[in-house]
């Protein structure tokens, strides 16, 4: 009975939003489930109804955040072509808006150094990347592209759309604020294929 009050009260939809926030605020290793659930005016008690501790909160953060950005780039697949764009441009283009959008997320997602921190997100990346690849990949069978370059252009181009998220990321501008840029360089990335 007590346990469904508080799951109504707390949901584990506002205990994500407030410790994304608070990680990325203050740290991973300065937040406490305590301090976490004083921010919601919950003792942290309430949390443990949803998450066994920090780190399995922070891997939920992780999993919601790739999830987002995996349906984001499967989008890309059925929505139309934009004029003078392919659908490889449209997918760099889709995870660069993302990275510079949501630059708390992004971070979390792809620059976190901790050590065990990174063991929560390397299969996330992984699945991320592949998602990636595969849709370049697809691309340049139908465009009849040589299978020796299926393995080295998707992840190039992976990586250098990161590096670009990770150049902008730090001068705080939104996607908008630098459109024709980041149009500018995936032309030319897409030169290759």
């Amino acid at each position: 009975m007590a346990r469904r009050a508080v799951e109504q009260e707390l949901s584990r939809e506002r205990i994500l939003e407030a410790a994304r926030h608070l990680f990325i605020t203050k740290g991973y290793r300065a937040i406490s489930m305590r301090s976490i659930g004083q921010h919601l005016g919950y003792s942290h008690g309430s949390l443990y109804y949803h998450f066994k501790e920090k780190a399995e909160l922070f891997y939920a953060i992780v999993v919601e955040d790739f999830n987002y950005v995996a349906a984001l780039l499967n989008q890309v697949m059925y929505k139309p072509l934009e004029p003078g764009m392919t659908r490889v441009e449209q997918l760099i283009m889709e995870f660069i808006r993302f990275g510079l959008d949501h630059p708390h997320q992004y971070e979390i997602m792809f620059m976190i150094r901790d050590e065990e921190l990174l063991t929560y997100c390397r299969a996330e990346q992984g699945r991320c990347f592949e998602l990636f690849a595969g849709i370049v990949r697809r691309h340049m069978k139908d465009e009849g592209y040589v299978t020796e370059d299926w393995q080295s252009v998707p992840l190039t181009l992976f990586l250098s759309a990161h590096g670009f998220i990770s150049y902008y990321i730090q001068d705080k501008v939104s996607f908008d604020d630098i459109r024709p840029i980041a149009l500018s360089h995936v032309k030319v990335l897409s030169r290759s294929l």
